[in-house]
């Protein structure tokens, strides 16, 4: 049995069928498709982080993007007079993935919990900045107009039919990474660095690369949010807004590239009902659902298809395609 054609074959499936559901539940439930729009905006976010966990390094430090996405949907609208939806967005993506691209000279020379603190630290420096300026809302933020298409204003489902489209032409980019040279070369880079570079290989450029493809990804999804959420503030920068994001990937894995809208979706589930249930303990709930995974799906949800595989009698060898998402 090829495993790499079936691995294949399987996260196609899940992402056709994740889609098909996600729109289902959005029709036959059009109250939870706020909620749902907000998942798929921290799913696309995710899905860069999850590109940054292949090659072995974890960012905590995605906010920055996220809020600078965000941001620029905000002043290219009050002060650009920027009011496209698809400009807006191609805008807040093209600037976070040329910040990312410039960060990238630095962080890609790092590894391990120095590459994680540095983000942070750069993160927290955007948070830092965005407070304590007046021109920029400060503390409170400020507001965000409807986005518009053709002249006509989108809220409610069709900003969340647009939010739906962006996130499968963003699975489909991704996956078609993933299958790319480059894509594969993000599983050897974290088994082992030094081989790759044996083979002609900088893996130092493959992880710049692959940090502005996940700055870029959080631009778009953080400029998502602000036109679901309708304000932005400096807290989209904050360190737990960047953990919120690791806890996705991490509930998710990285086997597909849908996996991340899936833990997305989960998480926010789950603190809708804990915030109706058990509003003063919520974080308990969270916390529980992240030793639970850690503890019996160290290779989070996406992980459970290869289990199942296993018990079948299908054991792999371990390559680079066994790692590769496949949609």
């Amino acid at each position: 049995m090829n495993f790499s054609s079936s691995s294949h074959s399987s996260g196609l499936l899940v992402t056709v069928v994740g889609f098909a559901a996600i729109a289902a539940a959005a029709v036959a439930l059009p109250q939870w498709q706020f909620l749902i729009s907000i998942a798929l905006s921290k799913g696309i976010v995710a899905l860069g982080l999850a590109l940054l966990l292949r090659t072995g390094l974890a960012s905590f430090g995605q906010a920055l993007f996220y809020a600078v996405g965000a941001y620029v949907v905000g002043l290219g609208m009050s002060h650009f007079g920027m009011s496209d939806l698809f400009i807006v967005l191609l805008s807040a993506t093209l600037l976070s993935a040329a910040l990312a691209a410039a960060l990238g000279f630095l962080l890609a020379r790092y590894r391990d919990i120095f590459f994680a603190m540095l983000t942070l630290a750069l993160s927290m420096i955007c948070y830092g900045t965005l407070l304590n300026n007046a021109d920029l809302g400060g503390s409170d933020g400020f507001n965000v107009e409807a986005a518009r298409i053709g002249g006509v204003a989108l809220t409610g489902t069709p900003l969340f039919v647009a939010g739906f489209i962006i996130s499968v032409g963003a699975v489909v980019l991704v996956s078609l990474y993933m299958r790319s040279k480059a894509g594969r070369l993000g599983p050897a880079i974290k088994d082992n660095e030094i081989r790759v570079e044996y083979l002609g290989t900088s893996a130092r450029a493959n992880i710049h690369l692959t940090y502005v493809l996940a700055g870029a990804l959080a631009g778009l999804g953080g400029a998502l949010s602000a036109f679901n959420v309708g304000h932005v503030d400096p807290d989209m920068a904050f360190w737990t807004t960047s953990g919120e994001f690791v806890f996705i990937a991490v509930l998710s894995g990285t086997r597909f590239a849908f996996a991340p809208f899936i833990g997305a979706l989960l998480l926010e589930v789950a603190r809708a009902l804990a915030y109706r249930y058990a509003p003063n303990t919520w974080q308990v709930v969270v916390g529980l659902i992240m030793l639970a995974t850690i503890s019996f799906l160290p290779g989070g949800l996406s992980s459970l298809n290869l289990m199942r595989r296993k018990t079948k009698g299908v054991h792999p060898v371990r390559n680079i395609a066994n790692e590769e998402p496949a949609a």
